[in-house]
């Protein structure tokens, strides 16, 4: 399965930990915001229709749009129906991936000098992880770059919170996030969390903390004893 960019580990705890509980920037409460404008499943229809029988067959359909027909296709017939096509619309276009967003970044690039470099930054990093030159980034490169932004993140971190420079963060020093999670980046309880205890953190993935408040899982009604 090829991973997503929904997925993250717990290195976004990290990385956002300074930011405030609401973010900024979001449009009036009483103010609504416009809605998408529809699909029009009859001039789409009416574009591809080649035996004007109100209906599209596979090769009907552009290449591009061919992938997920079956799925699309409930009834089995062979053919894409307006009603078919309304309910899948969204199964008609390619799943994104997590690299299409430097061929974004390419075609929104609308200058050359500016927008070059921000090209050659990522090209630079590549480059970087690529550490046996041979034009690759292998699966041991690869986690090499993660583990060493991991670290550097952590270290930045660590810089900023640890008030008396002990190399280490208290309940007292940490903010946001941080301190939100303390108890469970708190490994082994002491009232501190160190380097390594950050960064087993950021390595955790998704559900390791409850969305809910930090602490021990709640008993379920059945694990309770029955009240006397």
């Amino acid at each position: 399965m090829r991973p997503t960019l929904a997925v993250f580990p717990l290195a976004l705890l990290l990385v956002g930990f300074v930011l405030a509980d609401e973010p900024k920037g979001r449009p009036p409460a009483d103010k609504p915001a416009k809605a998408a404008p529809e699909w029009d499943v009859d001039e789409f229809i009416k574009d591809y229709d080649k035996d004007k029988d109100g209906m599209l067959s596979r090769e009907e359909l552009p290449e591009r749009f061919r992938h997920n027909f079956a799925r699309i296709d409930t009834d089995k017939d062979g053919k894409l129906s307006r009603d078919e096509l309304r309910k899948g619309a969204a199964f008609l276009h390619s799943r994104r991936r997590p690299s299409d967003v430097l061929f974004h970044l390419v075609e929104m690039s609308d200058c050359e000098e500016g927008c070059a470099e921000e090209i050659q930054r990522i090209y630079a990093f590549l480059r970087k992880m690529d550490t046996d030159k041979d034009g690759k980034i292998g699966a041991e490169e690869l986690k090499a770059a993660r583990e060493g932004l991991a670290g550097a993140r952590v270290d930045r971190i660590i810089k900023e919170l640890d008030a008396d420079k002990d190399g280490k963060i208290s309940r007292e020093e940490a903010k946001g996030q941080i301190r939100k999670h303390f108890a469970h980046l708190d490994a082994n309880k002491d009232g501190f969390i160190d380097r390594a205890e950050l960064l087993r953190g950021a390595a955790e993935h998704p559900g390791a903390v409850s969305p809910k408040k930090d602490g021990p899982p709640r008993k379920k009604a059945s694990d309770r004893p029955d009240k006397e």
